[in-house]
């Protein structure tokens, strides 16, 4: 790996636009005061990276669930899915991952699956690390079809500024464990609901990769892991 490379990333193509912006307003601040010009250089960077869309490396081994957002787990518990993923209304295991406006928002896929259902949901747009979010924002929801017949559901959660949730999938798509599918647009979170005796393998607290940090184990009789902060 070069030193370029790690720091000179791939950029989603939602971000094209919105870095072209950034540029134009920069040259124009430049033309009024130079300081107002390298506080836009700043920000065009910053639009950049929030952007960047890197490869990551997979753990492929069957029954891996991994992370499908960078950032970190703010809470596991046990909550009923959201109505429109048709999972049913007993209450399952919930994995909330937020993301603050300098993560990676690239979504992947927690599993390899068949997309059985995408439900799209208006709502608010609160601070997706309360609670509520899950309950009350905009949000964007995946059911995943197992090949064992169990079922996933990971769920896209707009933010306090957040204003686009974007899903690259269809219904009936086959997903591959860490594929790309979406992203969200400053600041969210994705919830990750996981089957009925499948318990969390990271704790509160903990930073998350997308596609690489493992979430749980569909082969793992292993208890939640706890976790303490050094």
């Amino acid at each position: 790996m070069s030193m370029l490379s790690t720091f000179i990333k791939p950029m989603h193509r939602e971000g094209y636009r919105f870095v072209g912006i950034f540029a134009a307003v920069t040259l124009v601040l430049f033309l009024i005061a130079e300081p107002l010009g390298w506080i836009g250089v700043g920000l065009t960077v910053w639009c950049y990276y929030f952007f960047r869309d890197p490869d990551r490396v997979t753990p492929v081994r069957e029954g891996l669930i991994v992370s499908p957002a960078d950032g970190i787990v703010q809470m596991i518990g046990k909550y009923a899915p959201p109505e429109e993923l048709g999972l049913g209304t007993e209450p399952m295991t919930r994995v909330a991952v937020f993301m603050n406006v300098f993560n990676c928002h690239v979504n992947r896929a927690p599993i390899a699956g068949r997309v059985e259902k995408i439900a799209y949901r208006p709502g608010k747009f609160f601070n997706a690390s309360l609670d509520k979010a899950s309950v009350d924002n905009e949000r964007n929801g995946l059911t995943i079809r197992l090949e064992d017949g169990r079922a996933i559901g990971v769920v896209q959660i707009a933010g306090l500024v957040a204003r686009r949730i974007v899903c690259e999938v269809n219904e009936g798509q086959p997903l591959q464990t860490g594929q790309r599918f979406g992203m969200i647009r400053f600041g969210s979170r994705l919830d990750v609901y996981l089957p009925e005796g499948v318990s969390p393998l990271v704790a509160v607290g903990q930073s998350t990769i997308a596609g690489e940090t493992v979430l749980a184990d569909l082969t793992s009789s292993e208890t939640a892991r706890l976790g303490v902060r050094r």
